[in-house]
């Protein structure tokens, strides 16, 4: 399976993944996910917000364990970041039934779209919009880089736009959801540990930072004439450093768009988005509101208009106690080994999702710690060991 899904979606001179929403590389993802389900005989399906799924068991009977990740990458992404989700789930699935495991509930492996928001700069919109976190609405005027919205995107690629939206009856047929991914994170790799469970994922967000200036020649120009948006923006990414290393938190300015973006002129806009993420939301408060503070405070010194826009917002999000302490005593049972506990700053489908069903989320092991980019690597017995851990939380939930 591995090696059948590593080319697709794969840029040659980067070496990474562009599997954006609703692509031809996603496109190709979903078929591969078709063909895992047809080959295993396994019930397949679409939803109305583009979610594939594939059904071990009657999919209408209720208490259904589900488990699964995404396909999407985000710009230049790492192969492991959601299809090892994906892969994990299905070879959990094979395990099983070398096993003979007799089971009591559904199972189910799914496929969420646009996890990553990369192409319609919102994350988890499958996910989203499945939970009612997205209204249909506000999805349809949502648009990429090049003009194109979400609904004309969706039509393109074969699905109905005009059937997204909340799902609250899939929902309810959902016992409990288990999403396996590698670690974002170097906390498996400094305790030793091949896989991990999730206890809570940070509070985080985007930030749309507009910075107006006026255009001007870049030879021509007296450094004191000018009202350069470049130079507050740089200001702005410094402090955003300062104020996150003091509040033990995260902040990223990692996309820019600059207008008239000409190497002899200076900028008359310059547009910063901002992803900040802190163990609680005291904390990111404290850090976004320093930045903004700092960003205006750079901004009238240089004669400089600023708009800050948030794009979206996930308050922390506590995964379900009892469906994690359920997993630590399913993965000790027969070792007697204690699975480590850790938080994550990074978003995922089963954050959006533990506000409507019972959540939880296993780590594999990175040794390097770094994801989104195609450095990302988890060794093949760490991501064997996380396949068994996940057949046997699997098992331990559905069986009879």
């Amino acid at each position: 399976m591995w090696r059948e899904l590593l080319p697709l979606g794969r840029h040659a001179a980067s070496r990474g993944y562009r599997r954006y929403a609703w692509t031809g590389a996603d496109l190709d993802c979903r078929a591969w996910f078709a063909d895992q389900a047809a080959a295993r005989g396994l019930t397949y399906e679409v939803d109305r917000n583009g979610n594939q799924w594939a059904w071990l068991g009657d999919p209408e009977a209720g208490d259904a364990v589900v488990t699964g990740s995404h396909l999407d990458s985000v710009p230049d992404g790492g192969a492991f970041d959601g299809p090892l989700g994906v892969v994990s789930s299905f070879a959990a699935l094979d395990e099983l039934r070398a096993r003979g495991t007799d089971l009591a509930r559904p199972l189910a492996v799914v496929n969420f779209g646009d996890e990553e928001g990369a192409r319609f700069g919102l994350a988890c919109v499958g996910s989203r919009l499945t939970a009612g976190q997205l209204t249909a609405a506000d999805a349809h005027r949502l648009t990429d880089a090049d003009g194109v919205s979400l609904p004309r995107a969706m039509e393109a690629a074969g699905h109905d736009p005009d059937a997204i939206g909340a799902d609250p009856d899939r929902l309810a047929r959902i016992g409990a959801f288990v999403e396996l991914h590698v670690e974002q994170g170097r906390a498996l790799d400094l305790s030793g540990d091949r896989v991990g469970i999730a206890s809570a994922i940070w509070p985080h967000g985007r930030w749309r930072f507009d910075f107006r200036g006026e255009a001007n020649h870049a030879g021509t120009t007296r450094l004191v004439d000018r009202r350069d948006p470049m130079l507050t923006y740089a200001e702005t990414v410094l402090a955003a450093r300062r104020e996150a290393r003091l509040a033990g938190a995260v902040a990223t300015f990692g996309k820019i768009s600059v207008e008239p973006n000409g190497v002899n002129a200076i900028p008359s806009l310059v547009r910063g988005w901002l992803d900040s993420r802190a163990e609680d939301q005291a904390s990111l408060d404290t850090v976004v509101d320093g930045i903004e503070k700092a960003a205006r405070g750079h901004a009238e010194a240089h004669g400089v208009d600023l708009d800050v826009v948030r794009e979206s917002f996930t308050p922390v999000v506590e995964f379900d106690h009892a469906l994690r302490d359920e997993l630590g005593r399913i993965l000790g049972t027969d070792t007697g080994i204690t699975v480590p506990v850790l938080g994550t700053g990074a978003g995922h489908d089963a954050g959006i999702l533990s506000g409507s069903i019972p959540t939880a989320m296993l780590f594999v092991r990175n040794p390097t710690g770094v994801s989104h980019s195609p450095a990302e690597h988890a060794a093949e017995d760490d991501c064997a060991a996380g396949v068994l851990a996940l057949a046997d939380v699997l098992e331990g939930l559905a069986r009879r």
